[in-house]
């Protein structure tokens, strides 16, 4: 087993990752596995990460990194999937953030994202046991208690790994809407990874418009191939916006908004387009900063508001099987960028903070 592993390493916000040997435990736990890495896909948390957007006292320095997929290297003893099924050397498996089970809300709200203790590998330092937990190392330390899936062979590992944290962010969010109704409209705030994810999601469920906002062009050009009947850019001014979706989306409004966003007028701008009885999805704040919410607005049209927040394992296995029932649907390799080595990370997370990819990709067995 390595005792070290190959890592990229944030030590300070905005500037170039740190490629360092970081240690590895001296042995596996039970319930824990030691995976080599296949692939890695950047998030957009990655890059408010990085950029210091998202930030907490002693956070560094940490390894980016939670949407990956690899090649199990060792498991411990009792080692076993969510559902149960045994782990071991040689398995491809993914994983989703780790859960307490006996606080608040893993026992008694029985919802793993509302867990005291929940973390992903960017809440560990990477100078502190069990150091490499991120997604951008050569080998992972997988915790006891995070939540792993041994995943199909039909499965992409661009796709799996997506499916740790962009796709079933998307698909949770859609659940806590209800579902989308069939031959209802659907605006979209958003067209990074999540907002044209989103996008095919709502043309896949059997919306009957789909308008995604947001730029740049290239990446509203995505959104129609993935399912938009319309696009609104966001180099209009908020009003021309509105204005603009209020004409495509008709006289009703919009049955539903979701905001894969975050952006600080969005949620006035949902309001504003939401049909009567309309419900609006939070799923894109990264912060707690005030954004302007019409109360008025929200009350005359009886909407309902619901916050969604990542997702869980559940969510992880249904965006697997996602993937397996509509892999020939849309064209999600498009989402993805060549893959390059660990050393070449730094640069693809600064690339995506000035939205020159829609979605990283780092393998780190390349050089």
């Amino acid at each position: 087993m390595p005792t070290t592993t190959a890592a990229a390493v944030l030590t300070e916000h905005g500037k170039p990752l740190s490629l360092q040997d970081v240690p590895l435990p001296d042995a596996v736990e039970p319930g824990a596995a030691l995976v080599r890495i296949t692939c890695t896909t950047l998030c957009g948390t990655d890059v408010h990460l990085w950029a210091g957007q998202m930030t907490f006292p002693g956070m560094l320095p940490m390894i980016l990194g939670h949407e990956m997929v690899g090649e199990v290297v060792e498991a411990g003893p009792g080692t076993t999937d969510a559902l149960g099924r045994p782990i071991g050397p040689g398995d491809r498996i993914g994983w989703s953030e780790s859960t307490c089970g006996h606080c608040y809300g893993c026992a008694v709200l029985r919802q793993p994202v509302a867990c005291a203790n929940r973390g992903y590998g960017f809440m560990q330092r990477a100078d502190r046991p069990p150091y490499a937990t991120g997604g951008l190392v050569e080998y992972c330390y997988v915790t006891p208690g995070a939540a792993k899936l041994l995943l199909p062979a039909d499965v992409k590992d661009t796709w799996a790994s997506m499916s740790g944290c962009a796709a079933k962010t998307v698909l949770r969010a859609v659940d806590r809407a209800g579902g989308i109704r069939a031959g209802s409209t659907v605006v979209v705030q958003g067209a990074g990874a999540l907002g044209i994810f989103a996008t095919a999601v709502a043309r896949i469920a059997g919306a009957g418009t789909v308008i995604t906002v947001g730029g740049p062009d290239d990446r509203l050009a995505a959104a129609v191939r993935f399912g938009a009947d319309a696009t609104v850019s966001t180099d209009l001014d908020k009003d021309q916006r509105i204005a603009r979706i209020r004409e495509l989306a008709g006289e009703r409004g919009a049955d539903y908004v979701f905001d894969l966003a975050g952006a600080p007028t969005v949620a006035e701008e949902a309001v504003a387009v939401a049909a009567q009885r309309g419900t609006v999805v939070i799923v894109g704040s990264t912060g707690f900063e005030p954004a302007p919410v019409p109360l008025g607005a929200v009350m005359g049209k009886e909407l309902t508001v619901v916050g969604s927040l990542n997702g869980d394992i559940a969510d992880y296995h249904r965006s697997i099987e996602f993937f397996q029932t509509f892999a020939g649907r849309m064209p999600w390799d498009e989402l993805f960028s060549e893959p390059v080595g660990l050393s070449q990370a730094g640069a693809c997370v600064e690339s995506m903070s000035r939205l020159g990819q829609i979605k990283a990709v780092v393998d780190p067995r390349l050089p």
